[in-house]
This record gives structure tokens, C-alpha cells and sequence, in this order.
């Protein structure tokens, strides 16, 4: 068993000590002995509770950094997204981040101008659809079934534009499992010890995935899954958090049929957590819950559009959100030109629901938000698209605000914020510099030691070594 004994940290203000014996923090104070334990002199920088990010996708996050980047800050044009897939070699072309403004609508008859000669599967910055080549399209053929998520053209071809079509491409794929590892090193350099993976009914090969990347100790944050199945047995260190309900926008469920499945979530004694990014999804949600009774634990995801009043009522029902800011950097500019007048106002709202009484966390979407948590915290203060414009300013909270969400408990998104007591988890966070000099400048350097579940790790970002 591991002792660590951290000199002279900042906690809830006050200089102090504090003892870690394997698994939990067991003393808090001023002249603790460091007999028979390693000291580390905090020098009075802050020490947190360990980031938590409550909303992510590990596998994606993986695979992402092996892929081509087609957004908008990579490539520009068509000719820069051309460029860009003009890689030597015959195997598959993964790219990620695609949004219309750069080259248009995608599909196979335009990937083939391109690249005819190999196969390439492109992701919308979404997530949601998956844009193919002929080639590809050829390759996937057995796994490409008759619904509405396959578009197909007026003789009943596959375009090759692919709806929330991540596991059943799965399987058509050669089996070359994405690395964890450079993703757990980059979450514990920014601090991070625990994750809500939301992937929508995340199949036994990718929990195995993530199982074997814990078990090894190069994914060594706890993990949280929200679309494990409700009668899932999961290995130790991961747990299932409330159910996922992915609401296709393109294709939304009858109120009948969300019910059911909400419904029975709840017989089985599971909260749900609902994608909500359009404001139709969410007053069906909400028509929902308030219909057949929410429970302790229910929660919106992105709560992407949030119109007048609604806040009132999600504090009624006690639902939390789990917001992403990080969009309104890396997508705003696009939000500003493309989404409708009347609901760019109520974008990713935050201090308004706060002020309505509604517990809302921020947290990344990695990989189709930006996965450092300083950076998504900046976003919520500043609620600025890349070009300067600003998207909701009465919607701005404090840094002290954001980083709070992140210090919730994974299972209380947006409630009160995790303490170093004797008791608590040893998932601890320790910064260069004390909290108000972090909070001012929200940057990922500051952090200097990350401890998960007793043991510790230095930051493994280049300003930490």
C-alpha cells in the first residue's frame, strides 16, 4: 500500500497537509507526519478532487487520433480536403470532423471524384453520420441494412451516407483496435481520473477494450458507462451510469415510444441520460417525464437548444444537464450563420438554468468537443466562437462555476462538488499554483501531480515534465 503525504496544499483555501493510505485520503491538516510516506511539497498550490469529465467517448477519442482532421480549422476548401485525403497506401481512410462548409454534402459519388481507388470513410463533426466511397461502400455491403439509416438514392443504392452507424460498421471493419493509451496519458495530464463514456449501447468488444486498457494501467481513469446494458456484467472499475437514449433528430421516436423506453429504464431501477440537442427533443423528453415520473438520476445531454421557460421546468423534474461549451469555440461561427434565428439565443444555455434551479456540469464530448477541461471551462466563461463572436453572453458563468462540474461526483452531475475529507477517494489533482492564479489562467500546464486511486502520476503534458 502506497502512503503519500502532500506538504503545504492549498485545500478550500486553507494551507494544509494531507495524507493519502492507498485508496482514500486519510487525514486532513496543518503538521502531519510524513513517517513511512513519500512527501510531495505542494508549495502551496491547489489541491483538487480529481477532474471527472462527464460526458466523452473513449473509442472515438482513440481512433480520432489516427484519422485525417477534415474540419473546417484544418482544411478550408475542397481543395484542402482533397489534399488532405491524398494519402499514399491502399488500406481504409478514416477522416473525422466534416461539416458541410468546407466541400459540401458528401457521398459516394463525390469521394469517388477523389479517391476512386480506395476505400474512405468520412465522420461529420456530429458524430452521427459517416459519409462513404465506393470502395468502402463495396466493403461494408453485408452489413448495410433496409432502415431509414442507410440513405439510399431514388434506385435504391446506398449513397453511402451512413446514420448513427457505428456499431453495425463495426463489424464490417478489419480488427484493428484503437490504442487507449495515449488517451489515458493525455487525461491524466490534464488532470482528469474518472470518465462518463456516453457512447449509445457500447457492445461487449468495446467494454472488453476499455476493460483490458484498466486492467493494464494505461487508461488508469475510472470509467462510467451510459450505454452499458442494464443486465451488463462489467469488469472492476467500470460501472454503468444511467441508460442512454440517443434521439435521432433526422428521425425522432413517437411520444409512445420514448415512454416505453424510458419507462422501462426506470422499472429497472436506472435513471436515463437523454441526447438532446434540438429543442423538439427536449420537450418530448420533458413531456416524457413529466408524464410517467422522473427519478433521482435522470439527465439531458448537450441540452443543445433551450427555449424560454423550459429551465423552469427541468427544475421541476429535477432532471440535470450535462452541457458542452467547448462547441461554442470550435462550432460557433457556423452556429451563428446556420441555426435558426430564433433558436440562437438559447444555444447551450448555462447560467440560465443555473438560475432557474436547474444542476448543469460542462463537460467535453471528446472527440467531437475539445477534450482539455481548462480549455472547456475557458469556453464557458467566454462563450466565444473562434472568430471573436459571442454566443449568449447572459449565459457566461464564472471559471469557478465551470471547474465545479467537474469536481461533481459522477453520479451528481452539477451537485455539490467533491471534498478532500478523510474518507474521500485518493483521485486527487494537485496544480502548480493555488486556485485563484489557475482559475485566471485556465491553463493545462498548471497541472503538476494526478492521483488515481492511490497512486501517483506526474503530468505527462511537455510544460509538466
Amino acid at each position: 500500500m502506497t502512503t503519500l503525504l502532500f506538504r503545504n496544499a492549498e485545500v478550500d483555501g486553507e494551507l494544509v497537509d494531507v495524507r493519502v493510505e492507498g485508496h482514500m485520503v486519510t487525514a486532513v491538516g496543518p503538521g502531519l507526519s510524513n513517517a513511512g510516506a513519500e512527501l510531495i511539497d505542494a508549495g502551496g498550490g491547489a489541491l483538487l478532487p480529481g477532474l471527472h469529465d462527464h460526458h466523452l467517448h473513449l473509442l472515438a477519442i482513440a481512433a480520432a487520433r489516427r484519422s485525417i482532421d477534415c474540419g473546417s480549422a484544418a482544411v478550408r476548401d475542397e481543395a484542402g480536403l482533397r489534399a488532405a485525403l491524398a494519402v499514399p497506401g491502399t488500406g481504409w481512410l478514416r477522416g473525422t470532423n466534416y461539416h458541410e462548409s468546407v466541400a459540401g454534402e458528401l457521398d459516394r459519388t463525390v469521394l469517388d471524384r477523389w479517391v476512386p481507388d480506395r476505400p474512405v470513410r468520412i465522420q461529420h463533426r456530429s458524430g452521427a453520420l459517416w459519409m462513404l466511397n465506393s470502395a468502402a461502400v463495396k466493403k461494408v455491403s453485408h452489413v448495410l441494412d433496409g432502415s431509414i439509416d442507410v440513405e439510399r438514392d431514388g434506385a435504391g443504392q446506398p449513397t453511402g451516407r451512413l446514420w448513427r452507424y457505428d456499431d453495425r460498421l463495426r463489424a464490417a471493419l478489419v480488427d484493428d483496435p484503437p490504442d487507449l493509451g495515449p488517451v489515458g496519458a493525455d487525461l491524466t495530464g490534464f488532470g482528469i481520473t474518472g470518465v462518463t463514456d456516453a457512447t449509445p449501447d457500447i457492445d461487449s468488444t468495446a467494454i472488453e477494450l476499455i476493460a483490458a486498457a484498466r486492467e493494464s494501467g494505461t487508461l488508469p481513469q475510472r470509467v462510467v458507462l451510459l450505454g452499458a446494458a442494464t443486465d451488463a456484467r462489467l469488469p472492476a472499475g467500470i460501472e454503468a451510469g444511467p441508460y442512454k437514449l440517443l434521439l435521432r433528430d433526422h428521425d425522432l421516436p413517437s411520444y409512445d415510444e420514448l415512454a416505453a423506453r424510458v419507462a422501462t429504464s426506470h422499472d429497472a431501477h436506472r435513471p436515463v441520460a437523454v441526447h438532446c440537442v434540438s429543442r423538439e427533443s427536449l420537450l418530448l423528453t420533458l413531456a416524457v417525464l413529466a408524464d410517467i415520473g422522473a427519478v433521482d438520476g435522470d439527465r439531458i445531454e448537450h441540452a443543445g437548444v433551450v427555449p424560454p421557460g423550459v429551465g423552469e421546468q427541468m427544475a421541476e423534474l429535477g432532471v440535470r444537464v450535462v452541457t458542452q461549451p467547448g462547441f461554442l469555440r470550435e462550432r460557433g461561427d457556423a452556429y451563428a450563420r446556420d441555426v435558426a434565428e430564433d433558436d440562437l439565443p438559447h444555444l447551450y444555455p448555462h447560467a440560465g438554468l443555473l438560475a432557474d434551479g436547474v444542476s448543469v456540469a460542462v463537460s467535453s464530448d471528446a472527440p467531437f468537443g475539445p477534450l482539455d477541461p481548462w480549455q472547456v471551462i475557458a469556453a464557458a466563461v467566454e462563450r466565444r466562437s473562434a472568430a471573436g463572436v459571442v454566443l449568449g453572453e447572459a449565459e457566461r458563468v464564472s471559471a469557478a462555476t465551470a471547474l465545479a462540474g467537474y469536481l461533481a461526483p459522477p453520479d451528481d452531475p452539477g451537485g455539490p462538488p467533491r471534498r478532500i475529507v478523510p474518507g474521500a477517494a485518493a483521485d486527487l489533482c494537485l496544480l502548480h499554483a493555488p486556485v485563484r492564479t489557475a482559475l485566471a489562467s485556465l491553463d493545462r500546464s498548471l497541472v503538476r501531480t494526478v492521483v488515481i486511486d492511490g497512486v501517483a502520476h506526474v503530468g505527462e503534458h511537455p510544460a509538466n515534465q
